[in-house]
């Protein structure tokens, strides 16, 4: 099926493969922060609990969100945890952490995001893929808000 929405065929097909990283990174962080919200023990366990419950369910909105945008790109989107495995820079965690381990390394991986977001924002927008660009600036502004609150809750 031909897609012509006004973007290249290959900044389409470009512009998609940056967004299967950022849902391999976004599912991924999704199962780390249900992770440690499961299993986070000690005195910050009812802060670092609720404040994970908080961000893994933004996290599941925006893998729909990010899936269904590669799709609107005439592409397939990854599903399973081998392709996530092999596009994302997100670890496993370990659920043994402490809660200062489990916040810290949360917030880094927030962070990794922001910063692999980035370049894709460039790319979409010099494509004229405004859709793109604004889902990319939402999840953007989604993660610089969850490092800052779990980098203000590990000081």
């Amino acid at each position: 099926m031909i897609i012509n929405v006004g973007i290249e065929d290959n900044s389409r097909k470009s512009i998609a493969e940056g967004l299967k990283v950022l849902l391999a990174d976004t599912y991924s962080l999704y199962i780390k922060t249900q992770n440690y919200h499961w299993n986070v023990v000690g005195p910050m366990f009812k802060s670092v609990h609720e404040m994970t419950e908080e961000q893994y369910t933004e996290l599941a909105t925006a893998n729909d969100e990010i899936a269904e945008r590669i799709r609107q790109l005439g592409v397939k989107a990854p599903g399973g945890y081998k392709a996530f495995a092999d596009l994302t820079a997100i670890t496993d965690g370990d659920e043994n952490k402490d809660a200062q381990a489990m916040v810290a390394e949360l917030a880094g991986d927030h962070e990794t995001i922001v910063r692999r977001i980035r370049p894709m924002q460039e790319t979409a927008d010099k494509a004229g893929d405004n859709a793109t660009v604004a889902l990319l600036d939402d999840r953007l502004t989604a993660h610089e808000k969850a490092a800052w609150m779990l980098r203000s809750m590990a000081s």
